[in-house]
């Protein structure tokens, strides 16, 4: 089997799908995790809220909040929001899902620690890229736009500012190495008055080369009393050291997920010799069976290309998405499949995780995921066709393999413990009865 060339492989760094995953984000997602939390006091009470006027906000503050349409705190919030916004402050790890509300969150959290009045720096959220920032400067804005005399000032690529200058903004946004640059070359702001420090994306901040080291020599520049607050999407080892040195006596929020199952998905497989054999089979699936909406995963984006052609060619509402768009076209390409003005969605690996669209019913593996041309990438086909299961709803699964790569789905099998048919692409009576 020829091996993949690089360029021809998608590869999406990991910035881009949070940036990706925040720009799709109309309203807050319905969690389907366990929020489990382990506090630094454990004989300390463990409140949370089912409303906002719970909190005891400011009024402007509210307005804020209504006006950017919650009604009523996420899964997160309800316990995060008590602990971010205790009195004396609490150093808080939260694990979050993107769409959830942990941005809208934090940001609640610098603004009501901020007084107005004091013209200089009270809070800092360092975030991996200029993107992402931008991003939580655009909620700061949003939600603080009842609040009189609260300024952000960015400390991003593009923004310089000469030595000297006084910030007057209470709220700084930049990546960490601008910032460091503000804190000690620049001595732009002073540290040891900021009192919140929120590291958004952590695990995409490891991700990036110094930046974990950055963000670890501001923090120690920081006054001890200053409240931290750090949020990953996940929490594995690198992120829980990076967490440890970063945040003194944390409380922690830790999402645990339901184990996604295959129990209602139906899998298949047709057995084809090449990509002409698998298209044929495509288009009889499109000739028998009721198709709401499908995404069709590609192991290459080249494959992807070409499928792309051969299926508008034949005058199919398809498209594509793919790691050379940018991110703004991709967040685009998402929002039109998911409003069901495209039926079919061809897509790389940069689209098995993280995106929900009720509406899928079915996913076709054009190509079986794998890690060696010999071994499956369980993982992947786990998320993959999970995108036709979510919110418990039934599914199809239809996998299109040379007689080569059988022994991958043999092996797939084994590892679900589940059962995957053969069917014949051209008995076009077996496929009908499958939409029964």
């Amino acid at each position: 089997m020829k091996k993949l060339e690089d360029n021809d492989c998608d590869r999406v760094p990991a910035a881009e799908t949070s940036l990706l995953n925040k720009l799709i984000r109309k309203s807050l997602v319905e969690s389907y995790h366990h929020v489990e939390v382990l506090q630094r006091d454990p004989s300390s009470p463990l409140f949370s809220v089912k409303t906002f006027e719970e909190l005891h906000l400011k009024d402007e503050l509210l307005q804020g909040i209504y006006a950017m349409g919650f009604n009523r705190p996420s899964k997160i919030q309800e316990t995060a929001l008590p602990m971010m916004l205790a009195d004396p402050p609490q150093n808080l790890i939260a694990q979050s899902q993107s769409g959830t509300g942990k941005t809208a969150a934090f940001v609640l959290a610098m603004l009501s620690r901020v007084n107005p009045q004091d013209r200089f720096p009270q809070c800092l959220c360092l975030s991996p890229t200029f993107e992402l920032a931008l991003q939580t400067g655009r909620v700061i804005e949003k939600m603080g736009k009842f609040c009189v005399n609260i300024k952000v000032a960015f400390a991003i690529r593009g923004n310089r500012l000469p030595r000297g200058t006084v910030v007057e903004e209470q709220i700084v946004i930049g990546t960490p190495g601008t910032l460091l640059d503000w804190c000690f070359k620049l001595n732009l702001l002073n540290p040891k008055k900021i009192k919140v420090c929120v590291l958004d994306e952590a695990d995409v901040m490891i991700d990036k080369q110094n930046y974990s080291d950055q963000s670890v020599r501001i923090q120690r520049a920081l006054d001890p009393g200053c409240q931290m607050l750090l949020f990953s999407a996940t929490f594995e080892d690198p992120v829980l050291l990076f967490a440890q040195r970063i945040v003194p006596e944390p409380n922690v929020i830790k999402l645990r997920r339901e184990e996604l199952t295959l129990n209602n998905i139906r899998q298949y497989y047709f057995e084809c010799e090449n990509k002409e054999d698998k298209y044929k089979a495509l288009c009889n699936i499109y000739g028998s069976i009721t198709v709401g909406q499908a995404i069709i995963f590609c192991q290459t984006r080249k494959n992807a290309k070409w499928l792309h052609w051969a299926l508008s060619n034949d005058g199919h509402q398809v498209s594509l998405l793919s790691g050379e768009l940018s991110v703004e076209e991709r967040a685009d390409v998402i929002q039109k499949f998911r409003d069901g003005k495209d039926k079919v969605l061809i897509t790389t690996n940069v689209c098995a995780r993280g995106i929900d669209v009720k509406q899928v019913t079915i996913v076709v593996n054009f190509s079986l995921p794998t890690t060696t041309p010999w071994l499956p990438d369980y993982e992947t086909y786990l998320h993959r066709i999970g995108r036709a299961g979510r919110f418990g709803k039934k599914g199809l699964a239809f996998n299109m393999v040379e007689s080569h790569n059988l022994p991958l789905v043999y092996a797939i099998q084994d590892h679900f413990k589940t059962t995957i048919k053969c069917l014949d692409p051209e008995d076009m009576e077996a496929l009908e009865k499958i939409d029964d």
